[in-house]
């Protein structure tokens, strides 16, 4: 994808998305732009291009099936249409490169700046390539250094803090029918009651009958 303002140059713009529609035919590629003038632009110059390029023969049948321009009526529409999509590759092409990056979240890696082409983290920039696709990066991102570390968490409450959360847990599993479920958070309910008393009447909240 190439998120672009009618700041950018849509010849250039046109040369990224046949550089990843030559992939293979069943390449995704998209436009989203803020005026229709600048998407018809791009899209005339992605056909003179394609005229041209040497791996037409694949990057035609990509353009002409999954080929996509979309017209934001705002920015902050653009980047609606950009999380939704959740690209593998996000490119930005704008004046304003803070307001975007600032507020896109779904894409598996941001290429920021018309210098900055999805070709240079295919092959050399970096960061790591291995991207989501499909739109998972509705809820991933790329693979990184701690896709590899186990991490362990735990869990840890007071007496008081187990009454409160373990009246909540007992009627979300009868309302599920997880009984045995509900059973061990209300064991706990009734074990910790006169705890929960004792600190209560020590700070003079309520009185202990004689």
């Amino acid at each position: 994808m190439v998120l672009a303002d009618d700041t950018a140059d849509p010849a250039l713009v046109a040369c990224d998305l046949l550089g990843q529609a030559e992939h293979d035919p069943g390449s995704g590629v998209c436009l989203i732009c803020l005026s229709e003038p600048f998407a018809q632009d791009c899209v005339r110059e992605v056909e003179r291009q394609l005229e041209v390029l040497p791996t037409r023969e694949i990057a035609s049948l990509a353009w002409r099936d999954y080929g996509i321009a979309m017209v934001a009526d705002s920015p902050e529409e653009a980047i609606q249409l950009a999380d939704d999509y959740a690209p593998e590759h996000l490119e930005l092409h704008v004046d304003d490169e803070p307001f975007y990056t600032e507020r896109l979240s779904n894409y598996g890696s941001l290429f920021v700046g018309e210098e900055t082409t999805v070709a240079y983290g295919d092959k050399s920039i970096g960061t790591n390539h291995i991207l989501p696709t499909s739109r998972a990066a509705r809820y991933t991102g790329g693979v990184w250094v701690g896709k590899f570390l186990k991490t362990c968490t735990y869990q840890r409450m007071t007496p008081a803090a187990s009454r409160l959360v373990g009246a909540v847990t007992e009627r979300q599993c009868e309302v599920e029918r997880m009984l045995a479920h509900a059973i061990t958070a209300r064991v706990r309910l009734h074990r910790y009651a006169s705890i929960e008393e004792d600190i209560l009447a020590r700070q003079g909240a309520v009185k202990r009958s004689p």
